[in-house]
């Protein structure tokens, strides 16, 4: 689980080169293929082979695109088709053993078995550099499979172009209809030495009409090649340990921009360089926070803050270009435009995580949104953004979320009030997914939409987030429309059954209830029993709904211990037992605050509890060691937060819940020059519980801190015992 890959990158970087262990289709006759979710991230650590290196993937991601441009070593008689996992050598995949496999920050390097190849990878942000080490052949390949993709089916690739500019130079494109459905992605490959000769094969239907292509035999050494479905290879004489090399730079505009990208990023051939300068930029931002902690705790604490540092991805060229969703070029001007927003998961903890860490990356990713909005033919803020689209994936509005947590907290400098006008339009845009139903009823009838509960508990949320900036900028008549709007929960509230229920149109409850079932309920990857809990703007309202703090605290004690059927697992692809405690999910995202609510109840030191549990069984320094997908950085940053001991349950807000911090000191390097230092004093894994906090010498009883409490810089004391102050 947490379909992650082991590849090269840098942080935020454009370029993601990593291994492919299969090459599952997405469909098989006609339907789903349910194990190509396994390849998400292209990379399956139960696999025993490997079928190339492709330089794009998703982190931690639920469903999957990319994988462009897979390249291959190969020696000996030439095989352009992968083979299959049981007989590897009948393709040009490739046997591998984890034995001889290393993966570090911005390196990956393994041995590919069968052919006696050694494959080494680097990058920088637009460019991915292979290094492959031969044996002494006169057969020696590189193949670039330009069919290979995730989450792949037989109508994918659009089109591909290819030009042969001379014996080390290659540069065309791909458009491939997936998840983001008009994505061009151009490129330019450069050798290290000359290849000795080239060719391609076609897997392109029969068409009724080809041109006047035929005069010419463009399978052997011909210079320009179009079509769907295409291979190429590249062959070399190469003497015993000779180091073959590829520079493999990517864009969003033009082939022109692609070569610009590589000569301005990687100059020469000097591949350890390359790779020394990606760690050197890993080793900047990874101390950004410094941990004293046990040595598991501190893998995992600087895994999550790897991860969290991969996505959102750079989406621009060297000279500030990039494409746009109205698929004309763009120039960013004085920021970095970003894609991979994958929003109804990140919005939680992870872009509150970069208003603390990265707030200069957090301003231009606002900047982004705005730039995906006004290029928008519908005027909405990015659901999904991905390369130059919107997938539309998930629900609610979150960019308003991240606007407006971006803006209170000071960390967006663009004008806010366009920011509310688009945050106000998005959240009107009455055809998206019930919004007119939500705006006109109050709520979204269960018979117009299946996740029509989920969607009116988030709208409710992401309202609350807009009237909060509106405040702040003193639009007082967007202030009251929209804090009317955020208490639309109400709506689905069922008193009687005691939980967030489906409604029908005519106003009455859905008779077929059950608050266990994920499938049917009004839920989107959830059940009623998590997102009963999902009002994090406003708690005190939901204790008063569910009959007061002690019949609260008895609901989540529930929650965190009940049992749940096997069939509750029947209809999920990432969750399993082992993603769970008691009823509580805390591989998909809706449930992520839910620990933190009884620091609104009586009993404070149960969140305590119930973070630690979670932090220790739910991250863990293995392969399986996530209880879910990382999702692009979102559980990695409910770690990071978590074991700091505070944690954002309502962004949009200028206030950090507390927790139980598992680290004994972290200092964290502000971009401000400032630090700000959290202790733990005779923290362990049985002092778990939080007896006193101060902040800079004074006492805090409210159970949090303020976000200035962090920026100002100062020291956050945790004074831990074995038992809980009741």
């Amino acid at each position: 689980m947490g379909h992650t890959y082991p590849g090269a990158t840098v942080p935020f970087g454009a370029v993601q080169l990593s291994p492919e262990t299969d090459t599952l289709s997405y469909e098989v006759n006609g339907k789903y293929n349910g194990d190509v979710y396994k390849y998400c991230a292209g990379y399956k650590y139960e696999d025993k082979t490997i079928t190339g290196f492709s330089h794009t993937h998703f982190s931690g991601t639920g469903h999957s695109d990319l994988g462009d441009f897979l390249i291959m070593p190969t020696q000996g008689k030439l095989q352009l088709n992968p083979g299959t996992a049981n007989n590897p050598k009948s393709g040009y995949r490739s046997a591998f053993s984890h034995a001889n496999e290393v993966a570090e920050a911005g390196y990956y390097k393994v041995k590919l078995d069968d052919d006696n190849i050694t494959a080494e990878l680097t990058s920088t942000a637009r460019v991915g550099m292979h290094q492959y080490t031969f044996p002494k052949s006169d057969q020696s390949h590189i193949i670039l499979d330009l069919m290979a993709g995730i989450y792949n089916y037989e109508e994918k690739n659009v089109w591909t172009y290819i030009r042969v500019v001379n014996d080390t130079l290659v540069t065309g494109y791909r458009q491939t209809n997936g998840w983001a459905r008009t994505r061009t992605v151009y490129f330019a490959m450069s050798f290290s030495k000359p290849f000795k000769s080239y060719g391609r094969k076609s897997y392109d239907p029969k068409q009724a009409y080809r041109g006047f292509w035929g005069k010419f035999n463009q399978d052997k050494n011909f210079p320009e090649i179009a079509g769907k479905k295409l291979k190429m290879y590249f062959d070399f004489d190469t003497q015993e340990g000779e180091k073959v090399k590829i520079k493999f730079a990517l864009s969003p505009v033009s082939q022109e921009n692609a070569l610009q990208n590589m000569r301005t990023e990687i100059a020469g051939w000097d591949f350890n360089k390359v790779k020394a300068q990606a760690q050197s930029v890993w080793n900047k931002e990874l101390n950004k926070i410094q941990v004293t902690t046990s040595n598991d705790n501190k893998i995992n604490f600087y895994t999550a803050l790897y991860h969290a540092f991969i996505n959102p991805t750079t989406y621009t060229d060297v000279n500030g270009e990039y494409k746009g969703l109205d698929q004309g070029i763009h120039k960013a001007d004085g920021f970095t435009n970003y894609t991979t927003f994958s929003l109804w998961d990140t919005y939680r903890a992870l872009h509150p995580f970069f208003n603390i860490m990265q707030p200069g990356r957090s301003n231009d990713m606002v900047k982004s949104m705005m730039a995906h909005y006004d290029q928008s033919s519908l005027h909405m803020l990015p659901i999904w953004s991905h390369y130059a689209n919107d997938n539309w994936c998930m629900s609610g509005y979150h960019s308003v979320s991240v606007i407006a947590d971006a803006i209170i907290k000071g960390t967006y400098n663009g004008d806010p009030n366009k920011a509310l006008d688009a945050c106000i339009a998005t959240a009107k845009h009455r055809d998206y997914e019930g919004i007119g139903y939500y705006m006109d009823l109050g709520y979204i009838p269960a018979d117009k939409s299946g996740v029509s509960v989920s969607n009116n508990l988030e709208y409710s949320y992401d309202d609350w987030a807009i009237a909060q900036l509106a405040k702040k900028l003193n639009r007082t008549d967007v202030y009251n429309e929209f804090i009317k709007r955020s208490k639309n929960w109400r709506n689905n509230w069922d008193k009687a059954s005691g939980f967030m229920r489906p409604k029908l149109a005519d106003g009455t409850f859905k008779k077929e209830f059950d608050p266990k079932d994920t499938e049917g309920q009004g839920f989107i990857e959830g059940n009623s029993w998590n997102y009963s809990f999902f009002v994090p703007h406003d708690p005190a309202s939901l204790i008063e709904a569910m009959g007061g703090k002690a019949k609260f605290t008895a609901r989540l004690d529930t929650l965190f211990t009940m049992h749940l059927p096997d069939e509750f697992f029947a209809h999920t692809e990432d969750i399993t037992r082992e993603g769970i405690i008691g009823g509580y999910v805390h591989g998909n995202e809706p449930a992520h605050h839910i620990a933190y609510l009884y620091n609104w109840t009586d009993q404070p030191w149960k969140t305590q509890a119930q973070v630690r549990h979670i932090l220790n069984m739910q991250y863990k320094p293995t392969a399986d060691g996530l209880g879910g997908n990382d999702d692009c950085g979102q559980m990695s940053a409910w770690y990071m937060f978590s074991s700091l001991g505070f944690y954002p349950v309502s962004p949009g807000s200028d206030i950090y819940s507390l927790g139980s911090p598992s680290v004994n000191n972290a200092v964290l390097n502000l971009e401000n020059g400032k630090t700000f230092t959290v202790e733990a004093i005779k923290q362990s894994d049985k002092n778990i519980y939080v007896q006193k906090v101060v902040l800079n010498g004074k006492e805090i009883t409210n159970h949090q801190i303020k976000h200035a409490d962090i920026t100002n810089g100062g020291k956050l004391t945790f004074y831990m015992s074995a038992k809980p102050k009741k």
